[in-house]
């Protein structure tokens, strides 16, 4: 197991992660942001390097202050060999599995390997089993308009509270912090009515990934969500980030948002393993 932090290894890395989308989509994500300034403090394991088989991104051991806070304990994974990607999980300490974390992986077989390795270290997992969504280009996104007053703009320190509350999984002190440091280091759109308050947004995430996505009730079935969408889209492919986001298998409706915009399901499904320290 090592810890990749030269800069010359972690641009190379890149690229080569870069060959295996979407199954890396999720690693690759994270090592872009982590090439580019590294705003919340990843890290790269990989089994062995240059010809790895196994590429894990982790929060830095150093920054890790909460073990319960699952927001921030979040790691990415890509395998080009299952067993070792096993093996790693289960018999390095490259996973801390005394803490709760989220874990993303979009390759069958993780869940399993993962799951053995909970059972070893005698912890709690769950399984979300999701639809990875991808898009080639922002263009073929549908443009929307606003109605007159509100503008297009973005998401500031301001509005935690806000995506906070509305947040499925928010309304915690953890939540809060965590989407104020997406606010802070990564792209977002919303659309700001007349006082300027959002009222439709979407965010990235350290992944990479289009998340976040919400519209206040009474501006639903406008397509603002679908606006927002397409300009952070477009900041993204412009900064050379893949185009992607998730969605569960049971939300049929995104499902048919996402396909109508022009998105493509993956056939393979991704995974998002839970697991549970409390």
């Amino acid at each position: 197991m090592l810890v990749l932090s030269c800069p010359y290894k972690l641009r190379l890395l890149e690229g080569m992660l870069r060959k295996n989308l979407p199954q890396a989509i999720v690693v690759h994500g994270a090592v872009m942001n982590i090439n580019r300034g590294n705003p919340v403090h990843h890290e790269v394991i990989v089994d062995s390097w240059p010809e790895f088989k196994v590429v894990l991104t982790r929060p830095s051991k150093e920054i890790v202050t909460d073990p319960s806070d699952m927001y921030s304990n979040v790691y990415g994974a890509f395998y080009q060999d299952l067993d070792a990607y096993r093996r790693l999980v289960k018999d390095t300490d490259a996973v801390n599995w005394d803490h709760t974390f989220h874990l993303f992986g979009t390759q069958e077989g993780i869940p399993e390997a993962t799951e053995d390795a909970a059972a070893a270290k005698q912890t709690k997992l769950s399984v979300t089993p999701h639809f990875l969504y991808v898009l080639s280009h922002p263009n073929k996104l549908p443009t929307g308009r606003v109605e007159p007053g509100f503008r297009l703009s973005s998401l500031n320190s301001s509005n935690v509270d806000l995506l906070n509350e509305t947040w499925p999984y928010g309304r915690n002190e953890q939540s809060r912090r965590y989407l104020a440091k997406m606010i802070q280091h990564f792209p977002s759109s919303a659309i700001l009515n007349q006082e300027g308050q959002p009222i439709s947004w979407t965010s990235m995430d350290l992944f990479g990934t289009q998340a976040h996505g919400y519209t206040l009730p009474a501006f639903r079935g406008k397509g603002y969500l679908a606006i927002t969408s397409k300009a952070l889209s477009m900041q993204a492919y412009n900064a050379g980030y893949p185009l992607y986001g998730f969605v569960v298998l049971k939300n049929n409706t995104m499902q048919n948002v996402l396909e109508k915009g022009g998105y493509q399901k993956v056939s393979e499904l991704s995974y998002l393993c839970f697991n549970d320290t409390s």
